[in-house]
């Protein structure tokens, strides 16, 4: 028999290469004899430095950087084989993670250290760049990444402002004229593990805000301030990032990489799975069946995450799709019209979060084992 294990990470307890080992671990234990394809996915959010590297090659390096709350921290990015591919995540700078509980604010977070750790990419000789934008505790637009690679936002008599999200009320307009020099050339790619739009009812704000620790009284003001950074864009740039797809990713992240860098924005997890090749893995091999994962799946699942975009490259193939995911979330079932055979729950009992995220490795073998031998049944 042959399976295909194809998860994104699950978040703050596995990585997407570990989580396949433990799928593996949970399908020899039923089938022997059975071949696992691994492979190791994320969609622009945690753990996809690591899921590009194991896909294209390369190495892993490591840079002091400018972290959520302003202290520095130690980001992690990737050089492909070919020398020139940068890959960095935004996670891994100003992740959620980073930030205590008691101080998340996305009034006061910033995202300054992804321009520093994009410019360590090209002092390393990179000519190209992969961002991956998910996991962030900004919702900054991208001003701070772009403080960093010397674009200022002016209010009206001139003055640069700091790059808060906050001040965007005062900013008259953008001055990219102090752009580093070393841009000059280097192509940029922002990928995505959410199409929400850069403000609105579906936007950054509104949507992911909340998760960042904003009030519903923040979230309407930064709403209203990344539709003035629009307009600033819409004025400098001549683009129009509204409604781009990806631009409310990372708290407007997609959106300030698109103007600021000139960036393409694109959906993550696509990316991975070209990278992989599974397409044609699939065409050319007999699979039987395709299991995903992730941390929690609910409606946002749906917007470009990992198990969705697994899903519909199966179904070009007639091939069966079950998630295993540490929790179900509200709006889950609308996986079901995305592919998604069935979704599999793998913690068996109730418990607290932090003994679940503890156990997340022997939790999913066992649940992987509990799978293959109800799927055991329908072979029989």
């Amino acid at each position: 028999m042959l399976f295909i294990v194809a998860p994104d990470s699950f978040k703050g307890s596995l990585s997407a290469v570990e989580a396949t080992h433990y799928m593996e671990r949970g399908i020899k234990a039923v089938f022997p004899q059975a071949v696992v394809k691994k492979v190791p996915l994320a969609d622009g959010g945690e753990g996809t430095v690591e899921a590009i590297i194991n896909a294209a090659g390369g190495r892993l390096l490591e840079a002091e950087v400018t972290g959520p709350l302003g202290r520095p921290v130690k980001a992690v990015y990737g050089v492909l084989s070919d020398g020139i591919t940068g890959v960095l995540e935004v996670a891994s700078v100003c992740g959620l993670p980073q930030v205590p509980p008691e101080r998340r604010n996305p009034e006061s977070t910033t995202s300054l250290g992804v321009g520093e750790l994009i410019l360590a990419a090209v002092a390393e000789g990179c000519r190209r760049v992969i961002v991956g934008l998910g996991g962030s505790a900004t919702n900054d637009g991208g001003i701070g990444m772009a403080a960093a690679l010397g674009i200022r936002f002016p209010d009206g008599t001139g003055r640069p402002l700091e790059p808060r999200v906050s001040n965007l009320a005062q900013a008259t307009g953008i001055d990219y004229s102090g752009l580093d020099q070393r841009l000059a050339g280097v192509e940029v790619t922002g990928i995505y593990d959410v199409s929400s739009p850069l403000y609105g009812p579906r936007g950054a704000s509104v949507v992911f805000g909340p998760q960042k620790g904003a009030t519903p009284e923040q979230v309407q003001r930064l709403d209203t301030l990344l539709r003035r950074l629009a307009e600033l864009i819409r004025q400098t740039y001549g683009i129009k990032v509204d409604d781009l797809p990806g631009a409310g990713a990372a708290g407007g992240l997609g959106a300030g990489l698109a103007a600021f860098l000139g960036g393409r924005l694109v959906p993550g997890s696509d990316m991975l799975l070209e990278l992989c090749k599974l397409d044609e893995f699939i065409t050319e091999n007999e699979v039987d069946l395709v299991i995903t994962g992730e941390g929690e799946i609910n409606h946002q699942t749906v917007l470009g995450k990992v198990p969705v975009s697994v899903a519909r490259l199966a179904k070009k193939h007639n091939l069966p799709v079950v998630a295993l995911v540490g929790s179900i979330g509200p709006g889950y079932t609308e996986v079901y019209q995305h592919g998604i055979n069935a979704v599999y729950g793998i913690i068996p009992r109730p418990m607290e979060l932090s003994e679940a995220m503890q156990n997340a490795a022997v939790l999913l073998e066992e649940a992987t084992v509990r799978l293959m031998r109800l799927w055991r049944l329908g072979c029989d």
